[in-house]
């Protein structure tokens, strides 16, 4: 309290109610190639019908990465998705010629959105890079023209807005068509119309107040389209995009058509999805994760992936074999994963399998091969929506594989054995329980508690909350006060785990003896935890023992 001059009351408040916050533990993140949408962006997906939507359903070149974040989302519905786009990918244009890579509405609103381009693009782009981008067409429809009756209710003319202000012409209907049908299914779709928008850069809706111009109202409403340049029309061209009052130039004829084109994919590299996309999740303090998915990665990549993770300290991730190690390897499959996972460096912090299934794709009424490690992000999810996260997501109870119709390869016990020593985690499909995840292993090489998921999940929460409470604790005072306020709010929340079946036993020391006048006089605050994780059961021993009629049970057990 500071001082006062003279007599009063002050009032303050101290809040000393502040508990160890819960932590967000089944957040997935994943980059790969898809058909459509924000590239280079990360984008929250909830569910399969909004990676439906946001990125399109899959082609023969997407299909592994839209399959890898669908199954994941069959048992969780929070993945951070970034869409890689390969260095000569481009943007369907009016201008076919343009070679232009619009990535996302970032990339256009710095680029384009305040500018005139020249015509470099024409007066529409498709709104992402991508082949699909060149069904999409443009029909402009001017002042006083009857075109398109059919979809508007009556023909442009002049907005109120603009008639109040003293100019004329200014309104145009849009409507942007799926013409070859790459989108829908059926050619001359209509996908999206914009009645009545302005030319004039200045024009507002006078029943809300918001933009009424058509380049503004295209790019925050349209899912397909971007507009650019002046429709090139007349000498009168010049007059789109400039303030009312004015009388706005019309379109020659009434109405214009562009077919947009140009649009290509180029499927990204390896070093492009670092680059573009998982180097988007590094820093822990931009975006929180849990479960990093790697789909059909490379060697380099899954080595960057678990480089990721470990970095960060907050996450696992999740790897799977290569396809070239497992489908149709016969009998081969063991020895190739051992000498694909032994070429990583591996840690607590990552996650391995034993290979990939075969699933149909309802999309392109087909069956495809897609790794197995966005299902086992996934088996974490559900494990902690139905357990928690210290819980192992293997065996019976939780590590029901879905969307399976069989594994590339089927482990038998020997295989199994040779894995788990490898720290892969076998899946294995077994009669009448279906396909199961079969092994809770890290890939830590090293002996400890470490080596297995649960526990490195387990010290994961406990460390990401503790974290996020003790960072309150910064700029106070390291005195007897916020050291008993540290530990009354952390002994609490280990209790709750305990009692959750997380831990065995713990105990926190945060006093005079690892908070010396050395570390104080340093400006540092010290708070030991010590933890006894809780272990799953990897090992069922059953010992049956057949006795004669006549034995007593206590002679051979002792008594009850």
């Amino acid at each position: 309290m500071g001082y006062q001059l003279s007599p009063g009351v002050r009032v303050s408040e101290i809040d000393l109610s502040t508990i160890v916050p819960s932590v967000l533990t089944t957040a997935g993140a994943f980059a790969g190639t898809f058909r459509w949408g924000p590239a280079n962006k990360i984008m929250l997906i909830d569910n399969e019908i909004t990676l439906t939507k946001t990125y399109m359903p899959p082609d023969s070149n997407s299909a592994v990465s839209f399959f890898t974040a669908s199954n994941f989302l069959s048992y969780g519905n929070n993945l951070s998705v970034v869409r890689v786009a390969g260095a000569n990918s481009w943007t369907a244009a009016a201008n076919v010629t343009a070679n232009v890579q619009i990535l996302n509405s970032d990339d256009f609103s710095y680029r384009y959105l305040q500018t005139d381009n020249l015509n470099q693009l024409g007066p529409f782009v498709a709104r992402y890079p991508g082949t699909i981008g060149n069904s999409l067409s443009v029909q402009i429809i001017d002042t006083g023209n009857t075109a398109r009756s059919d979809l508007f209710s009556t023909v442009p003319g002049t907005s109120e807005f603009v008639s109040n202000a003293g100019g004329s012409n200014d309104e145009i209907h849009i409507v942007v068509t799926d013409e070859d049908g790459w989108f829908t299914g059926y050619k001359g779709t209509v996908l999206e119309t914009f009645p009545f928008v302005s030319k004039a850069s200045n024009a507002i809706k006078l029943n809300d107040g918001s933009t009424n111009y058509y380049k503004q109202v295209i790019f925050n409403n349209s899912k397909y389209i971007y507009a650019v340049d002046p429709a090139d029309y007349s000498n009168t061209s010049s007059t789109w995009g400039q303030t009312a009052p004015r009388t706005f130039g019309k379109v020659f004829g009434g109405t214009k058509s562009y077919s947009l084109g140009g649009g290509f994919d180029d499927v990204p590299t390896q070093d492009d999805i670092i680059v573009r996309g998982y180097s988007l999740f590094a820093n822990k303090d931009d975006i929180d994760i849990s479960l990093i998915l790697s789909g059909d990665a490379d060697i380099t990549l899954q080595q960057y992936i678990l480089d990721l993770a470990k970095s960060r300290a907050d996450c696992v991730a999740f790897i799977s074999p290569p396809a070239s190690a497992v489908i149709n390897k016969g009998g081969f499959e063991s020895s190739n994963i051992k000498t694909w996972v032994n070429q990583l460096t591996g840690s607590s912090y990552a996650v391995a399998d034993s290979g990939w299934k075969y699933q149909f794709d309802i999309y392109n009424n087909t069956y495809r091969w897609i790794p197995l490690n966005g299902d086992v992000a996934g088996l974490c999810v559900y494990t902690d929506n139905t357990r928690d996260p210290w819980w192992s997501p293997a065996g019976y109870n939780r590590g029901q594989i879905k969307n399976a119709i069989k594994l590339a390869w089927n482990p038998s016990q020997t295989y199994r054995d040779s894995l788990y020593s490898s720290g892969v985690n076998p899946v294995v499909s077994f009669p009448g329980t279906g396909i199961v995840l079969f092994g809770d292993k890290t890939l830590q090489s090293k002996p400890s508690a470490f080596d297995r998921i649960n526990v490195r999940r387990l010290f994961i929460v406990l460390e990401k909350a503790i974290a996020k409470f003790a960072q309150y604790s910064l700029f106070e005072f390291n005195d007897e006060f916020t050291r008993a306020q540290f530990v009354a709010a952390v002994v609490p929340f280990l209790r709750d785990i305990q009692g959750r079946r997380g831990i065995t036993d713990y105990k926190v020391v945060c006093d005079t003896t690892n908070n010396t006048p050395q570390v104080i006089d340093s400006n540092q605050f010290v708070g030991d935890i010590y933890i006894k994780p809780a272990r799953s059961i990897n090992f069922i021993q059953l010992n049956f023992i057949a006795v004669g009629t006549g034995v007593d049970f206590t002679t051979v057990v002792g008594a009850a």
